[in-house]
Formats: structure tokens, C-alpha cells, sequence
């Protein structure tokens, strides 16, 4: 399939409280229906998606930086709650008031997070990472993951620092090694290819520290109160992706009140970029009605 990547079409930077910068970038018209995109690990945001559908849905989509990647200051020992708080002031200075939110792969646990606290109206999580911490996947866990999954919750510290060394090209390694060939159709298109590479660079132009706080808040145990959760919240999956989940999201939609699982057939985990359009207008379904 073909894929259209786009460069967005306004990008920034906003101060919060203490003067830290939380960095942004824009797709699609500036009075378009807010989406914030919480993006995967350790792309900055410049690695958008649904370039070729936002303008025509009406859809402004705002990506994000988390601390210490990309634009954004760093936070040490920044928690899911700080991003929630950081994005809830970002909503404000920007006048976006209770912004539709996506959270992809990485990011779908922070994007949880946000929409636990009450910050968002409604969430797509597409291709989210698992509470693979979780005792019901204990079993379900390959050796390696499972080594780096134990340490994350017994030594968080000790984890960060595995986690800090880190590099671009080992994230695009792992990637291109891990991901089945419909999942590789996508990836190594040349589009997809320039924009990733440099989303990866920019993440990584602090150093590896704030990708390895990421993971460690991500492969721990989230604490999270996902039955808090009381705005409407979509999950998808690919069939292919075992990756990202180890049921592919079926016990993580279960612990979210009123959530919806799609399995998107012959997919693997690139479906944020495969069905952008779906997954906005599924998403688009729960904006207020101005």
C-alpha cells in the first residue's frame, strides 16, 4: 500500500509552570476538532499520521513531546500523573479545553493516564503497549522481556540506566527486526522511513534518558485506576500484533469501563498509519457538539 507522510504544517513550543517546554507539532486546519497524539516509543513529534485525511475530517492534530524527548525539557522521575497534570495545562494555554486524545503503542499508557485524570473527552488507543507487569501475563512473556519486565518493578533505577543506553539506530533496529512483513511494507517505505528516522534523531537528541523514563513507567506496574476511566475509549489492535499486547488488548479493554476493542483484520502494529482515517472518525464520534 501506499502511505502519505506529511511534515506538519505548524509546530512550537509552549512554557509551563517552572518554566519547563513541552514541545508540539500540528497537521490539519487550526480550528479543526483537537486531537493530541501521544506518540510511540522514542519518536519526537514530528511523526504524525492521517496527513492525507485530517483537513478533510476537520481535524486538528496536535503530537507531542514527553519530557525530555525531542523539544520538551526533561522531568525526572516524572510519573503518569505529571503528564497528565503537564497535559491539562498544555490544553489550557493552548484553549483547547477537554481535547480528544490518541495514544500509540508507547504512549497509550500515558494517554491512559490522561484520560483516568479527566484531562481528555475520549481516547483511541491504537496499538497500545500492555501492563505487561500484569501477574494474568507472567506467563505470557518471552525470557529477555520478562528479565527487563522483573527489574522495572523490583529496581526502577537500576532499569533506567539499561534503558539509557539506548540509541536511535538500536530503536530502529529493534523495530525493523520485530515487526512482521505487513507491519515492514509500511516501515520501509521511503516516506515512512525519512520521517521515522528523524523523529527517532530528535528523540534522542537529549540523550536516552527520557526514553528509558518512558519505559520504565511503561513496563512496570502502571497504577493507573483504568476502572476510573469515564469518557469513551476505543482500543485497536491488528491481528498480527502480538507485540504490543499479549492478548491483543482483550484484558486491558475489560479493565476500562465501556471500551471498545477492534481487531483489524491482516494488520499488524502499524494500523495508526494503515487506518488513520478509521481510527479519526471512530475517534470523532465522541467530540462535543459545538
Amino acid at each position: 500500500m501506499s502511505l502519505h507522510v506529511t511534515d506538519p504544517v505548524r509546530i512550537g513550543t509552549e512554557r509551563l509552570s517552572g518554566g519547563r517546554r513541552l514541545g508540539w507539532a500540528e497537521w490539519g486546519p487550526v480550528d479543526g476538532v483537537p486531537v493530541l497524539l501521544s506518540p510511540g516509543a522514542a519518536t519526537s513529534r514530528h511523526l504524525g499520521f492521517g496527513g492525507e485525511t485530517v483537513d478533510g475530517l476537520g481535524v486538528r492534530l496536535i503530537s507531542l513531546d514527553r519530557p525530555g524527548l525531542g523539544a520538551s525539557s526533561p522531568r525526572p522521575g516524572r510519573t503518569f500523573r505529571d503528564f497528565a497534570d503537564d497535559i491539562r495545562a498544555f490544553a489550557a494555554l493552548r484553549g483547547l479545553g477537554r481535547p480528544l486524545m490518541v495514544g500509540n503503542s508507547q504512549g497509550a499508557p500515558f494517554a491512559l493516564g490522561c484520560a483516568a485524570a479527566g484531562v481528555v473527552g475520549a481516547l483511541a488507543v491504537v496499538s497500545g503497549a500492555d501492563e505487561i507487569a500484569a501477574p494474568c501475563f507472567a506467563d505470557a512473556l518471552p525470557g529477555e522481556l520478562r528479565r527487563l519486565v522483573d527489574l522495572a518493578v523490583s529496581d526502577p533505577a537500576a532499569a533506567e540506566k539499561v534503558f539509557a543506553g539506548f540509541t536511535a539506530q538500536a530503536m530502529w533496529d529493534m523495530v525493523m527486526s520485530g515487526s512482521p512483513e505487513c507491519d515492514l511494507a509500511v516501515y520501509q517505505q521511503p516516506a515512512f522511513v525519512a520521517a521515522y528516522r528523524r523523529a527517532l534523531g530528535e528523540a534522542f537528541a537529549q540523550g536516552g534518558d527520557g526514553y528509558a523514563r518512558d519505559t520504565v513507567l511503561a513496563m512496570g506496574h502502571w497504577g493507573i485506576e483504568l476502572s476510573d476511566i469515564g469518557v469513551p475509549v476505543d482500543l485497536w489492535y491488528g491481528e498480527k500484533d502480538t507485540g504490543h499486547s499479549p492478548d491483543q488488548g482483550a484484558e486491558l479493554a475489560s479493565r476500562i469501563p465501556g471500551a471498545v476493542r477492534h481487531l483489524v483484520p491482516d494488520a499488524g502494529g502499524a494500523v495508526l498509519w494503515t487506518h488513520a482515517e478509521l481510527v479519526l472518525s471512530t475517534l470523532l464520534r465522541h467530540a462535543p457538539v459545538s
